[in-house]
């Protein structure tokens, strides 16, 4: 599994989710405690659900073209049902 890839990626997204649902809560109008609540648990939440189906599709062998997670022996040896 690419750990470290996948950990820097999670952060990532859950940042800039973080950032997007804080913001759109401010700006309607919402008071700051709870645009930073309401943005930590919902980008938590999306996060960890994009992460689930992703190590569910790694481990499944299911290929995809943009998360590049399989290795190349895997592709080679059929182990890729999608393919």
């Amino acid at each position: 599994m690419p750990i470290r890839k996948w950990t820097i990626q999670f952060i990532l997204i859950l940042l800039s989710l973080f950032v997007v649902f804080a913001s759109v809560q401010t700006l309607k109008g919402q008071g700051l405690e709870y645009s930073i609540q309401f943005g930590a648990l919902w980008s938590f939440i999306a996060t960890s659900l994009y992460f689930a189906r992703r190590i569910q599709n790694y481990r499944k062998s299911i290929h995809c073209d943009l998360c590049n997670d399989l290795s190349a022996e895997s592709e080679k040896s059929g182990k890729n049902p999608n393919k």
